[in-house]
């Protein structure tokens, strides 16, 4: 019995043999050098799929956009009524004119929009007051402006009553001043260019490059209604024509106005 105690206290061979040393796996250097390379290598990839999604987010936004700014600019407005008057009666010239009045003045409420300014008509009811009652009156003054003419057309011979034709300055500023007198403009720029801006992307830059969009986009599609009155040209120079659709724009633009001047 001693002797199997004394064989058991003994260190056995295995205990005291030293152990073989595990070699460095040689995929992975002891100084960390791999280790940084791996983790560079996660960073950039993570950066790239970061980058990827931004842009692919921004394109769905811009596209959407793009549709948005479309139904917008084919809904019948003020400008609508302007841009057409001066095209018909006036020439695809004068409406071509017209039309960049218009998109100045939109590209004007696109950047107020951008840099917070038109955020004061949502603010401040007496400077959205202001603004509406002097853009009433502008729409107001025009619609009855077109009444008179188109009165006065009918009482002259047919001979007398060729139009005189419309400096093009002129037909821009109208443009522009039918757009940017309409405080509607940017409320709804206000309202309507930040709900596409993505999350994640710079707020100020991604709104001035909409507002430019917007302009072009509204360019583009009264442009073709322009271009369309100029392909029925024949048609709509008739004096009977032209009368009539003095008549109807003036009644247009005078409701208009009235309809701004009543609302809150």
């Amino acid at each position: 019995m001693a002797e199997i105690i004394s064989q058991c206290t003994e260190p056995c061979p295995s205990d005291s043999a030293p152990r073989p040393q595990r070699e460095p796996d040689r995929g992975l250097r002891l100084d960390g050098r791999s280790a940084e390379h791996v983790g560079s290598w996660t960073d950039k990839s993570l950066v790239a799929h970061n980058v990827l999604g931004n842009a692919a987010l921004m394109m769905t936004s811009v596209v959407a956009f793009v549709g948005a700014a479309f139904l917008v600019a084919m809904v019948p407005g003020p400008s609508t009524v302007v841009i057409l008057r001066r095209a018909v009666v006036n020439g695809r010239r004068a409406g071509m004119a017209t039309v960049a009045g218009n998109e100045c003045g939109v590209l004007l409420w696109g950047l107020a929009a951008a840099f917070g300014l038109s955020g004061l008509l949502m603010a401040s009811q007496v400077a959205y007051d202001v603004i509406r009652m002097a853009g009433a009156a502008v729409l107001v003054w025009m619609g009855a402006r077109a009444l008179w003419q188109a009165r006065r057309a009918g009482q002259l011979d047919q001979g007398a009553a060729e139009t005189a034709p419309v400096p093009l300055r002129r037909a821009y500023w109208q443009g522009l001043v039918t757009n940017f007198a309409n405080p509607k403009a940017g409320v709804f720029a206000v309202s309507f260019l930040p709900q596409f801006v993505p999350h994640g992307a710079p707020v100020l830059p991604t709104l001035l490059a909409f507002s430019v969009v917007w302009a072009v986009v509204d360019l583009i599609w009264y442009l073709l209604l322009v271009w369309l009155a100029g392909r029925v040209e024949g048609v709509l120079q008739r004096q009977s024509v032209r009368r009539r659709m003095e008549q109807l724009s003036g009644v247009l633009l005078v409701g208009l106005g009235a309809r701004l001047a009543t609302e809150s």
